[in-house]
């Protein structure tokens, strides 16, 4: 069962649209998504985009990787899928 902490810093990683729509993307790709995908995605600056993503991270609901001088992201379903039986959980189902 996850902390109450953590249901919370997710919760608020994923009060934004654009957070989401990033997330979203992960299950068109299936594995993993660079920055500059992200950028094509949403029509933001990097700075915005950087601050997106590293609330994602600090959720840990991605994992980034560094490869070569790029840096790629992984979702962490692990993460989501205790974040979402929390939820569940809150039902009582």
């Amino acid at each position: 069962m996850m902390d109450n902490k953590k249901i919370e810093k997710i919760s608020r990683a994923l009060s934004d649209a654009s957070r989401i729509t990033i997330l979203q993307q992960f299950k068109k790709r299936n594995d993993c998504l660079y920055c500059a995908e992200v950028h094509d995605i949403l029509d933001l600056t990097q700075p915005s985009i950087s601050h997106h993503l590293k609330q994602l991270v600090e959720a840990e609901l991605l994992l980034p990787e560094k490869e070569g001088r790029n840096l790629k992201y992984i979702l962490n379903e692990e993460v989501l899928n205790e974040y979402i039986s929390s939820l569940n959980d809150l039902r009582g189902k």
